[in-house]
């Protein structure tokens, strides 16, 4: 039996989103590049191109798996569970963000559909934090990996659920979040999947961060999979993956190498 101290927070919801700006889908344009933050899927399955991407945080957001998902991850039957933010004073949510041309014209229809049309969530304007890495030579501004400046802060677009949109699944237990997600199963694969990797993403790129919410649920997923028997490398499609790379079996055919190096004896008639 697992006991979960921290009881999951109550949060008014009844106070609009006020630490970034509500934009329309339908209305944006860029004449410029921009910036797409992620903090689930799009971390490490972004689905467009882009320029550049950027690790980093926006502030005043905490992360959470309180939205339903009845597509990518899940059914209408069983929706899956994936993650949002809501607003939080003290909160930081890690994630990365990516810059698109502004000739692009394929990234922000592709992002409306699977964001606002199927996933349920509204596109916001917030402040952006790139992680830094700063440079002896110099101060007050962090270097990319392909040793370009960024700024301190920018302006990126953000994609977030509310509660009066149609998938939303709201606050519950960790444990009965844990089960669902195990559970639930959608197009683009488990909803285990999406967990693990969006853990992998933050142990790998900002092993300093600390993310409850995320790494509990992970935690009890892989605990309750272990007691249920479940394999996860299964669900994460890794077994599929594993046979296709196995290289092929050849059949073994009888060599006679070796019996050619006998030498030939003459037979002699033996009267008996």
């Amino acid at each position: 039996m697992i006991k979960m101290e921290k009881k999951e927070e109550k949060v008014d919801f009844d106070v609009k989103i006020t630490s970034a700006v509500e934009e329309k889908s339908g209305e944006l344009t860029r004449k410029e590049a921009f910036w797409v933050f992620g903090y689930g899927s799009l971390c490490w399955n972004p689905g467009f191109e882009f320029q550049q991407s950027v690790t980093g945080y926006v502030k005043g957001f905490s992360r959470r798996f309180w939205q339903g998902n009845t597509t990518h991850r899940g059914t209408d039957s069983k929706p899956g569970r994936v993650a949002t933010l809501i607003e939080d004073k003290e909160g930081i949510t890690w994630g990365k963000a990516f810059l698109i041309a502004a000739e692009d014209k394929a990234a922000l229809p592709y992002l409306s559909t699977r964001e606002c049309q199927l996933g349920g969530y509204r596109i916001y304007t917030v402040n952006f934090h790139p992680k830094p890495v700063f440079l002896p030579s110099t101060s007050h501004s962090s270097i990319d990996i392909n040793h370009n400046s960024i700024d301190s802060k920018k302006d990126a677009l953000l994609y977030i659920a509310v509660p009066e949109n149609r998938h939303w699944l709201g606050a519950a237990p960790l444990p009965d979040i844990a089960k669902q997600i195990l559970e639930c199963r959608g197009s683009a694969g488990s909803n285990v999947e999406y967990l693990l990797k969006l853990a992998d993403f933050m142990r790998e790129e900002i092993p300093e961060a600390l993310d409850e919410h995320l790494f509990s649920l992970e935690r009890l997923v892989k605990i309750f999979a272990a007691d249920m028997k479940i394999c996860l490398k299964t669900l994460m499609g890794d077994v599929e993956k594993a046979e296709e790379s196995k290289p092929e079996a050849k059949a073994v055919v009888p060599s006679f190498q070796f019996a050619s190096r006998i030498p030939d004896k003459k037979l002699r008639c033996v009267n008996m």
